[in-house]
């Protein structure tokens, strides 16, 4: 059964969140401190955490940062913070996704799914293991330790942007649809538009290749969608 540590000061906010995650199948622990939520982390190793930023102490940004040296788990931020720049930032320290307070249950258990069903260390949808390493030419990718080197030069990406990397070398040599990438990657509850997808590829592309203009490791594939081959 899946585990989630919600992580929240608000009692009550603990416990209707983890009644919900309960109903919808899960198991669930909690936690009012980052100290605490740190501390049922090295035990239970939760396979996805909600982590308040607001928190007492150690605040939710520290407790991340902390979080990411335990365990190898997905974080969504939970905040009643609805300035941009907190969203922004969590993402970038390698939280997955964030949701902000007042929420729907509903909402809550769809951001979930999706972000368990894309996370790229665990099963995939067939039950088989997916690799912790890829390796497409000059191109080397370990998952597990969240790193991406292109012919030897380490290559800073964020969050979403080593998910569809990792999602494309998982698949290297195919052509990947449009609505392959979306479902795997944004999570099949995902309902913005498909220009998401084009936008990270430009940023990917910046990122992995000498002439982003000229792509020679992500291909456009006309009508299709893209493939990721080696240089």
């Amino acid at each position: 059964m899946v585990t989630i540590l919600v992580v929240d000061d608000d009692q009550l906010m603990r416990r209707s969140v983890s009644v919900g995650l309960q109903a919808a199948g899960y198991s669930t622990e909690t936690a009012g401190s980052g100290e605490e939520a740190l501390t049922k982390a090295r035990s239970i190793q939760p396979h996805l955490v909600l982590l308040d930023i607001g928190l007492p102490g150690i605040d939710g940004l520290e407790t991340l940062r902390a979080l990411q040296q335990e365990i190898d788990a997905p974080v969504i931020f939970v905040t009643a913070r609805r300035q941009e720049l907190d969203e922004i930032v969590g993402l970038e320290l390698g939280a997955d996704d964030y949701v902000t307070k007042p929420f729907d249950i509903n909402v809550l258990l769809a951001r979930v799914k999706a972000v368990l069903r894309r996370s790229v260390v665990g099963k995939d949808s067939g039950g088989a293991s997916i690799p912790s390493q890829f390796v497409v030419g000059d191109l080397e990718m370990d998952v597990t330790a969240h790193q991406v080197t292109v012919a030897g030069r380490s290559v800073e990406l964020t969050p979403r942007e080593f998910h569809l990397l990792a999602y494309l070398a998982r698949r290297a040599g195919e052509a990947v649809s449009i609505a392959e990438i979306l479902e795997n990657v944004w999570g099949e509850e995902w309902v913005g538009e498909t220009q998401t997808v084009y936008v990270h590829i430009r940023w990917l592309r910046t990122k992995i290749e000498e002439d982003a203009a000229r792509p020679r490791r992500i291909h456009t594939v006309r009508g299709v969608g893209y493939r990721l081959t080696s240089a």
